[in-house]
């Protein structure tokens, strides 16, 4: 078993050793040991100049360099570590990086040893998100590795032009474009204000389902929060039926069962739902409580980009959208003055 076998969301399969591992090198005297296997990583002078394994090793010193300067950057306040007294590390350490992604100890090393194996996209999308990647870095974290990426961040940038304008004419009224695992690909400044501050939380976790199990402030917004994450968690489950082994969707399933005991304790039950537009209510710290009927269309013919707009219920709600609107709309404006 490799070491990043049973855990949630780490994999990694080794191209040299035998039954599926690398042989671990022999300590002084010959004897085999179980210990770390150390292969010394050539330097400059030493690299391949060409051939097909040459491109191979090169492309693994530039991940291996890249994961070591990003992880450099991080620290351990930023990912709610203990500094300690004697950090002689800038940025975190390796096991820490380990323990933040869910992959073996020794698996990371030999990522950042360059050595020759295979790394998986749910390992590459854990590490992501344990160094706090934005969408830039990791596209070229999944470039450098080879792989593609099963979860691109930049996907508001393959809406077409038209539903994002679309959003915006909608206002008042929140609206957003999400897919069928609750990844919210845009929204319009009143959804962005609704149950937080959207724009504050980072890309890779605006997901309504990961909000909802995660984000106190999130949270605190849903006055029938029990009853939306059990219908929510038994619809991904239908959902997911149909998508079973694409690593977008298993990423998911891992990084909310690691995260969210109360996910675990719903995704036990294997209730199953489909979407069906209902009557919604949050409570907003600027306008307070809000009722709505949420109206839903897919924009493909399979369920994926799903536009979704919540109507106001009553005339209380619409006085409170149409405030929010103008609140949020202002305080953009001052903070595009001040930056500006």
């Amino acid at each position: 078993m490799s070491e990043g076998a049973g855990r949630s969301t780490a994999t990694a399969t080794p191209r040299s050793g035998g039954h599926g591992h690398p042989a671990a090198r022999p300590r002084a005297g010959g004897e085999p040991g179980a210990a770390l296997p150390v292969r010394r990583t050539p330097g400059p002078a030493e690299e391949p100049s060409d051939g097909a394994d040459g491109a191979d090793g090169a492309r693994r010193r530039a991940l291996a360099a890249f994961l070591r300067s990003r992880r450099e950057r991080v620290s351990p306040e930023q990912v709610g570590l203990p500094r300690g007294r004697r950090r002689r590390t800038p940025g975190l350490r390796r096991e820490e990086v380990a323990h933040l992604s869910a992959v073996g100890v020794t698996w990371y090393t030999w990522i950042e040893q360059a050595r020759d194996i295979t790394v998986s996209a749910q390992v590459l999308d854990s590490l992501a998100r344990a160094l706090l990647l934005d969408s830039s870095e990791r596209a070229h974290l999944f470039a450098l590795a080879g792989t593609p990426d099963p979860m691109p961040t930049d996907a508001v940038d393959t809406l077409p032009c038209g539903v994002r304008q679309m959003l915006r004419q909608l206002e008042p009224f929140p609206a957003l474009v999400q897919n069928a695992r609750y990844d919210i690909l845009a929204y319009n400044t009143v959804y962005g204000g609704l149950l937080t501050d959207l724009d504050a939380v980072a890309p890779c976790d605006r997901n309504c389902m990961w909000l909802s199990f995660t984000h106190p402030g999130w949270q605190a917004a849903m006055p029938d929060r029990q009853e939306t994450v059990r219908q929510m968690t038994a619809r991904f489950r239908a959902r997911m039926a149909e998508h079973l082994a694409e690593p977008a969707w298993k990423a998911l399933l891992c990084r909310m069962q690691r995260e969210s005991p109360e996910f675990r304790e719903l995704w036990e039950r294997h209730e199953v739902a489909r979407a069906v537009d209902h009557r919604k209510s949050f409570d907003n710290p600027h306008v307070g409580r809000l009722h709505f009927t949420f109206q839903g269309l897919w924009l493909n013919p399979a369920e994926g980009a799903r536009l979704g707009v919540y109507v106001p219920a009553d005339d209380g709600t619409h006085a409170g959208v149409t405030k929010l609107h103008t609140l949020l709309t202002e305080r953009t404006t001052a903070s595009a003055a001040t930056t500006g």
